[in-house]
């Protein structure tokens, strides 16, 4: 057992959360533990009290009580399939020394849960390459939304990532399809958002007294008459479900998303998928290098090219259909 310490964060530990930072150091310290020790001011920031999700700055000293010094066990990759390998390989559509970003098929889950054993995140040692450390996550999508996904390949990348997405410096630009056309061709949805109590699974409705605040910029790029629309969505916030749930309460849900549209998210057509019609078209962000800007672009899954196929729909990007959207 090991005396009291204070350690310094390093420079590229900087915004680090402290939970995550006690992970690193401490791999044997159970997060019970760590939330005790937090709890009593035994771990202390600066000489103060601190909460797990606290963000640390370089230079800061963290007080550490006596801890299990014995050895960490080794770490170990994650084995991953020479198939499964293979294909997040053909998944990715951009790699620099900072980012990974793939065009996730829809139907993949980005995480484990109940009953998920192939996700994303269970396959993300085939992407390490040349890398020392595995990619990792830094945002999420639905498991049945298709689209880019962008990963940080370090540390310091996850922290500038994360910010941006955090922030209001990432744009994200989803493709739709409607069923039913919007009244307005282009407009702003401003209605918070609650996840509803019960063990259905995750599901949100809008909260006027408790939601948070949540908005999305629409645009219709185009309409088969008034069955369905080619729509854009920009979500100036990042909640759950957000854009699902702000197209059904205008009357106009995604095609496929029984979910929240019920019945009348489905076309009565043998020839349209029966699959969730929601990509994630577009991604703009800061490059985590500070040079320049990311810019992503992800082709459309099978099932969304044989809907645009059938209705007539481009597959092509506009002009910006935001210009004009306030």
């Amino acid at each position: 057992m090991s005396a009291v310490q204070t350690r310094t964060v390093a420079a590229d530990e900087d915004e680090i959360r402290l939970d995550h930072w006690f992970k690193q150091h401490f791999p044997h310290l159970r997060y019970g533990r760590l939330q005790k020790l937090l709890r009593t001011g035994q771990v202390r920031v600066d000489g103060r009290r601190a909460k797990a999700g606290l963000r640390l700055a370089a230079g800061q000293a963290v007080r550490v009580p006596p801890m299990d010094d014995s050895p960490a066990p080794e770490k170990t990759r994650n084995r991953v399939s020479d198939e499964d390998a293979a294909f997040m390989h053909r998944l990715v559509i951009h790699q620099d020394d900072h980012v990974i970003a793939i065009n996730k098929p829809a139907g993949l889950a980005v995480q484990g849960g109940s009953g998920v054993s192939r996700h994303v995140d269970g396959m993300l040692d085939a992407l390490t390459f040349d890398a020392e450390e595995r990619p990792r996550l830094v945002h999420r999508l639905d498991r049945d939304t298709s689209g880019v996904l962008v990963l940080a390949r370090n540390r310091k990348a996850a922290v500038h990532l994360g910010k941006s997405f955090n922030g209001n410096s990432a744009r994200k630009i989803y493709w739709a399809a409607t069923v039913g056309v919007p009244r307005l061709m282009q407009g702003k949805i401003n209605l918070p958002l609650g996840k509803l109590p019960g063990r259905a699974g995750e599901r949100m409705a809008v909260d006027p007294k408790n939601g948070k605040r949540a908005v999305t910029l629409y645009s219709v790029l185009e309409r088969s008459g008034n069955r369905l629309a080619r729509v854009a969505f920009w979500p100036q916030t990042g909640r759950t479900h957000q854009i699902r749930v702000h197209a059904a309460e205008m009357q106009t849900p995604i095609l496929g998303d029984g979910k929240y549209g019920g019945d009348a998210a489905f076309l009565q057509s043998e020839d349209v998928p029966r699959q969730l019609h929601l990509h994630a078209r577009e991604l703009s962000l800061p490059h985590p290098s500070g040079r320049g800007t990311l810019h992503l672009v992800a082709d459309l899954p099978p099932h969304m090219r044989q809907t645009w196929s059938l209705m007539g729909f481009a597959a092509k990007d506009e002009d910006d259909p935001f210009e004009e959207v306030d």
